[in-house]
């Protein structure tokens, strides 16, 4: 019986010390990430690979378009048309999908 109450307190003693210490721990990784996060230089980079994704994105459409053609259906083409007409409008902070248009 000893043996036990000594394992289940050292448990707990372990329990409560790892705990504090993973709490602490993901605080430090937060705070690292935030500030990372705020670096205009890794702001400058995140901006200028989501630009090239655009770009990439709307060279792989105009190819997906020539090569498939008249194969899509006119709802499908319409809502894509009026996705990248208001993307380029208003930055693509909305868009119509999964909505019906009837």
């Amino acid at each position: 019986m000893r043996y036990r109450l000594t394992f289940v307190v050292g448990l707990a003693v372990g329990y409560v010390l790892g705990t504090r210490a993973g709490r602490e721990r993901y605080e430090q990784l937060k705070k690292t990430a935030r500030e990372i996060s705020h670096n205009p230089a890794v702001r400058n980079t995140a901006e200028t690979a989501a630009q090239q994704g655009r770009v990439f994105a709307g060279k792989a459409y105009h190819t997906v378009s020539d090569k498939v053609g008249d194969r899509v259906p006119a709802s499908v083409a319409d809502r894509v048309r009026n996705l990248r007409e208001r993307s380029a409008h208003n930055g693509g902070t909305e868009d119509d999908w999964g909505t019906s248009n009837t």
